[in-house]
């Protein structure tokens, strides 16, 4: 933070050095009124972030402190609870984009201050409305008298002189007609010939003043998102397409739906529909009358109400809607992107499915389907191709190749993507599995972003002698043994449990979901001897190029024996080992501390604390410490003997207790399935056992092991009124639903969770 502002106040000087011609007593002055700024508007950021968190304004200075001091949002979550008083990541998360854009506003509150005073018309009333302000688009709407402008027709007017003439008419005062009063402006020779021309160009001048007055446009934006409508209609109505419902569509700017927003913007893109803002234009003309038209003067008011109607229509609506639209798209946007990473992180933190030797299976038609053996370890044992599918249908060749790789290699699993050709596929394999006279089972699994992940250069180095297709089906088995540690090899955008993901800001999107990804990574922790560089990539302090270091590094040298090692892993310095080390796992090694989710720094309190209750390092990793929690009496007393917080205290038993336990262990384990059901096996009312896929603003969807997942509609969720179905279900919960109806034409299944 310090050196963020002294950078400020150095450019500020170097650009005002010549005002003060190198005064060094003025320059002092300056410099004490610029920092006794700067520290008003840090307190200012840090009220605002409290207030709008509900948290105490100490836990937000905390939190910007120690972002300001270079910790990532997970190691400030899990190791400085003391300082911020246990805020999560989310609310970090929250906290770190406002702090941006609250630092953004004030930047530009100042570029517009110091712009303004430049000119010499920065009065002590508009520096109070700039400081003010609340939002970027007030400031620009303070600043918009005063920004350089392009020429206009105003601009243009005001060349030709006609600025005095502009000025008799607002004033409403003459009394003779503006036809006498224009005619002493008139001048050929800047294209000024008739009385017309002049009253035009004043008019022009004025309409341009209404429509920078700061006041009038925040009114008029006000006005028109409480009382406007959101209004689509149809190119073509004869056209059929996805957004019908859209072709004669109409709802109240200030309670649309995020997701109507996104598929009108989309139907727009498309050039299927025409989207505009329909304003309440009869109540903003009568408002922009009663401020500008302040005398009954017959010669000006008819003047007057024809320029405020052309300033409205021309300048100040065209321009509201926009904004309007662009606020609503954000809004819009920011919930699809919330409700994205939600669907993301309980996707990757579904349980991973270990001791299975699994078959992946990548189902295609034509070029066949790619079959690929992965053991315990993730380790792959063999690959093949087999044709079951049309246009070969070697069906009973096919079960022969699997029937013996299931017995080679002892698969007790098979994991089939739910890609082209996944319903024959799975015909297939209900039929094999009656045909085995052993345990097998299978699951679908979502293959969204296996092809991405199987062309990419990631994925060519990983297995520089297989073709995409033997990539995806080892993809396939893996992201069932381990979701997370697979699908972090995959753009999270590609993954595929959001809406209009590609119609939105794709670095927002981007941004949020690798916070995403980095809060679960870390929340699970890494295996330091087995983990990936894409794993690794994703832990606090660690960036790609240290990722790729950590395994060059462990390859080199042999495995990882003790944290302390990774600081000689070439650019991990011990800012970067701050960050990192508690999220890093030894299993055997030297220490039994480095085992569990304790930071380096706090191993001496652990030490103590152990051999406080009379244990030994030793007895962590042989289960012995279950239940200590229960010989602490009183937290505080020992956390002060120990020279720790209580809450780290407590953070260090729940560790000890459950060394390196997984998170993911708590969420709901997939649906192994040994039978299959066709959509036209599904009967009205039929109760099934079903995993949410998917969970958007309007409902969410529910694999029921048909190839077609159903939906479920918000209003037959739950019982209770719920604003958004993230309120009842998430991704990877096992649901109970029933079947409400079957349309096999449209490929659809409705279904309900009420009364279930």
């Amino acid at each position: 933070m310090k050196r963020k502002e002294n950078h400020k106040i150095i450019t500020l000087y170097t650009a005002t050095a010549f005002a003060y011609n190198t005064n060094t007593n003025k320059y002092q002055k300056y410099i004490e009124r610029r920092m006794t700024s700067c520290g008003r508007i840090k307190m200012d950021i840090i009220k605002t972030l409290a207030q709008e968190l509900q948290i105490k304004q100490s836990q937000a200075d905390a939190a910007v402190k120690l972002i300001d001091e270079g910790n990532t949002i997970p190691f400030i979550a899990r190791y400085r609870k003391e300082a911020t008083g246990s805020l999560n990541d989310e609310v970090l998360r929250q906290l770190f984009e406002r702090l941006n854009y609250l630092r953004n506003l004030e930047d530009k509150k100042q570029q517009v201050i110091a712009s303004i005073e430049e000119q010499g018309k920065l009065t002590e009333e508009l520096k109070a409305q700039i400081e003010a302000a609340q939002t970027l688009v007030v400031v620009d709407d303070l600043y918009r008298p005063f920004r350089p402008k392009r020429r206009t027709r105003a601009t243009i007017a005001k060349e030709k002189g006609l600025e005095p003439l502009a000025n008799i008419i607002l004033l409403q005062m003459t009394d003779k007609p503006l036809e006498k009063e224009a005619e002493a402006y008139l001048n050929p020779e800047k294209e000024v010939s008739t009385v017309e021309d002049a009253i035009n160009g004043a008019s022009d001048i004025i309409a341009e003043s209404i429509s920078d007055e700061a006041d009038y446009r925040i009114r008029i934006r006000e006005l028109t998102t409480k009382r406007g409508l959101i209004v689509s209609t149809a190119k073509d109505p004869l056209a059929q397409s996805v957004y019908e419902m859209y072709y004669d569509f109409s709802e109240k700017a200030d309670k649309i739906a995020g997701h109507r927003v996104l598929a009108l913007n989309r139907g727009e893109s498309e050039k299927i529909l025409t989207v505009k803002v329909e304003a309440p234009e009869e109540d903003i003309i009568r408002y922009l009358e009663k401020q500008v038209i302040t005398k009954n003067n017959p010669y000006t008011a008819p003047v007057l109400k024809s320029v405020i109607a052309d300033s409205y229509q021309r300048l100040i609506a065209p321009a509201i809607e926009r904004e309007i639209r662009n606020s609503l798209t954000e809004s819009a946007e920011d919930g699809a992107i919330r409700v994205f990473g939600k669907n993301l992180e309980q996707l990757l933190m579904q349980p991973p499915i270990v001791n299975q030797v699994v078959l992946g299976w990548d189902p295609a038609f034509r070029t066949g389907c790619k079959i690929a053996v992965v053991d315990a370890t993730g380790k792959v044992l063999d690959t093949t191709v087999i044709y079951p599918t049309a246009p070969q249908n070697k069906v009973e060749e096919s079960k022969a190749v699997i029937k013996k790789l299931v017995e080679k290699y002892n698969v007790t699993l098979i994991s089939l993507g739910n890609g082209t050709a996944s319903r024959e596929s799975e015909m297939v394999i209900v039929d094999l599995l009656k045909e085995i006279n052993r345990p097998l089972q299978y699951v679908i699994v979502n293959e969204a972003g296996a092809s991405v992940y199987s062309a990419s250069k990631l994925a060519t180095e990983e297995f520089p002698n297989f073709d995409v297709g033997q990539r995806s089906a080892t993809s396939m088995a893996r992201r069932l043994q381990d979701p997370l540690a697979e699908l972090v090899k995959i753009d999270p955008k590609s993954i595929g449990v959001g809406q209009y993901q590609h119609d939105m800001n794709q670095k927002k999107l981007s941004e949020a979901l690798s916070g995403v990804v980095e809060d679960c990574v870390n929340k699970v922790g890494v295996d330091l001897n087995t983990a990936s560089a894409s794993l690794l990539e994703y832990i606090s302090g660690i960036s790609k190029a240290v990722a790729k270091n950590i395994v060059a590094y462990r390859e080199e040298n042999g495995r990882f024996e003790s944290r302390t090692q990774l600081l000689k892993v070439a650019k991990l310095g011990p800012k970067a080992y701050e960050q990192c080390a508690g999220f890093t796992r030894i299993i055997n090694g030297k220490n039994p501390l480095d085992t569990t989710a304790v930071h380096p720094e706090s191993y001496q309190a652990a030490e103590k604390l152990l051999k406080r209750l009379n244990y030994e390092p030793q007895d962590i990793t042989t289960g012995s410490l279950k239940g200590i929690s229960k010989k602490i009496s009183n937290y505080k007393n020992l956390a002060d003997e120990l020279e720790i917080g209580e809450i780290t205290l407590r953070d260090i038993v729940k560790e000890l207790e459950k060394p390196a336990r997984d998170p993911r262990d708590d969420m709901p384990k997939p649906i192994l399935r040994s039978d299959v059901l066709e959509m036209k096996d599904l009967t009205e009312g039929m109760m099934l056992k079903g995993t949410v896929r998917n969970v958007i603003d309007f409902g969410v969807f529910v694999d029921i092991g048909v190839h077609q997942d159903g939906l479920v509609h918000i209003s037959q969720i739950c019982d209770r009124f719920i604003k958004h179905p993230l309120e009842a279900v998430s991704v990877g919960d096992i649901v109970d639903v029933k079947v409400l109806s079957v349309d096999l034409a449209k490929k659809r299944i409705q279904l309900t969770m009420k009364g279930i």
